[in-house]
């Protein structure tokens, strides 16, 4: 598929636009999406952009965009269009209504009474949505609401419980996520088919492999290598591509790249490269600019600030060698999924979403699916299963450590050692190039798998088949419960 051209952010329009009639009836069933906007490039706006496309042909959607503060609020865009164009839906359609933050109870009452959806989703992390939870029995006597669950570590976040319980159907991006819900939902029992398994999906006709035969893509995967890597003799390119904050431990990145240097010579060294995709700086992060310089100052570092479209983010990851993601804890990990269907092998911590990227497997070969996990044991961070994937080197990690705020009172932090992380890298550089292209690959088929799911096409199956079957058998709760005292 194509890369949706949608309005740029910092474009403000001041014109009316002409807007599909969603207001009535409709063959579809429309829903109403409540997050990121769709047109930016965090990990919930690009898959909830993805998540549009592969489901644009069963449903309508509108989509109350949020940013912190969005410099288009107010104004609303029909990208039906482009959605047309890049999916090849002749009647797909959505329409974007900027906001600043996540919205109110009276945002959720003006978008019910315009619009007459079907559902409402709601996606990101719960505690933005609590003024939703709060008005759940208003909501939920009319149409249901749907959560993409994005909870990435134990212990079980007990104070999600009432969350839990004021949504329809809870689809979950892990299997780790899936056995929280399980384990957290006990007062009201969760129903099978109100708790599902629906992981990010890739979309595998963006990231892939380029080849030589692909003449094409290979010319501009050369052009950009000509433009943007000084030195021609660069052997080996190690990409991060993250956002600078503390979770995804930039500066232990830094030190690990740093550490596996250590380990060749002065003049090999010049001709290693380490990508990081990122902003410099970043009050939720760090000064990454001074890390570089007073941690790894003879090395050759690139800073890639600005946002890339989908194309080009496949030739990045088509130039990196390795793509690596140490956070300390992370939901699902969308960079190196990415890597892994264009074809680039990982090294990753065995943290959250992340375990799912590895594909252990149990003792009898098979793969670890989501009813192995249990109340007693719910991470694979301590190594009950090692066999993995060739496509990754895994790093376990070293400790961990409680943290929380008054909003998430307790989550686990897993800290692996960068010297670990290092040597995983330093692992991957002795592997020969036609090994690491071949491990790649393999990575890519595994992403490809019905039963793993982390494929956009699979992804899109997987919400339709949630939501239908939550259509099929939700029934509308009693606005007011009458308590006796």
């Amino acid at each position: 598929m194509a890369d949706i051209k949608l309005p740029k952010l910092k474009k403000v329009r001041n014109e009316p636009l002409p807007l599909p009639d969603l207001t009535g009836p409709s063959k579809k069933k429309k829903i109403i999406l409540f997050s990121d906007d769709c047109r930016m490039t965090s990990g919930v706006g690009v898959m909830s952009l993805e998540m549009i496309r592969q489901t644009c042909h069963e449903y309508d959607w509108i989509q109350v965009g949020g940013a912190i503060k969005h410099p288009e609020e107010g104004q609303v865009f029909n990208c039906s269009e482009d959605l047309r164009k890049a999916t090849g839906v002749e009647d797909a359609n959505l329409i974007v209504h900027p906001i600043s933050g996540y919205g109110d109870d009276n945002v959720v009452r003006g978008m019910m009474a315009r619009y007459q959806p079907d559902a409402l989703i709601i996606y990101t992390d719960p505690r933005f949505w609590k003024f939703m939870f709060d008005m759940s029995h208003e909501i939920r006597s009319k149409i249901p609401i749907f959560y993409y669950n994005i909870w990435d570590d134990l212990p079980f976040p007990r104070w999600n419980e009432p969350f839990y319980e004021s949504v329809d159907l809870l689809m979950n991006i892990t299997k780790q996520t899936w056995n929280i819900v399980r384990n957290v939902r006990e007062s009201v029992p969760v129903e099978d088919w109100q708790n599902t398994l629906v992981p990010h999906g890739i979309n595998e006709d963006v990231f892939f492999p380029i080849a030589k035969k692909d003449k094409e893509h290979y010319k501009k995967l050369t052009e950009w290598k000509d433009k943007n890597i000084r030195n021609k003799n660069t052997k080996f390119v190690v990409l991060w591509n993250n956002r600078n904050i503390r979770r995804k431990l930039p500066g232990d990145v830094v030190l690990a790249y740093n550490y596996f240097l250590n380990k060749l010579s002065k003049e090999e060294r010049k001709d290693f490269l380490l990508i990081l995709k990122t902003a410099p700086v970043d009050n939720n992060g760090t000064d990454l600019v001074a890390v570089v310089q007073n941690n790894c100052p003879e090395s050759n570092v690139m800073f890639i600030p600005d946002r890339l479209d989908e194309e080009n983010m496949n030739i990045l990851y088509n130039v990196a060698d390795v793509t690596i993601n140490i956070a300390s804890n992370e939901g699902f990990g969308l960079g190196t999924a990415e890597s892994l269907m264009a074809g680039t092998p990982v090294v990753v911590n065995v943290t959250g979403g992340l375990q799912d990227q590895c594909g252990f497997r149990k003792e009898d070969g098979s793969l670890l699916m989501k009813e192995d996990y249990t109340s007693e044991w719910g991470s694979n961070h301590d190594g009950r299963y090692k066999e993995h994937g060739e496509w990754v080197k895994p790093v376990w990690p070293a400790c961990r450590s409680l943290q929380g705020s008054p909003q998430t009172p307790y989550i686990f932090d897993d800290r692996p050692r960068w010297e670990d992380a290092g040597d995983r890298l330093y692992e991957w550089y002795k592997t020969s190039k036609e090994d690491r292209e071949k491990a790649g690959k393999a990575g890519r088929e595994y992403c490809l798998l019905p039963e793993t799911m982390l494929s956009a096409k699979n992804m899109g199956k997987a919400f339709i088949e949630s939501m239908n079957t939550a259509f099929d058998k939700w029934e509308p709760i009693k606005q007011f419960q009458v308590y006796e005292v």
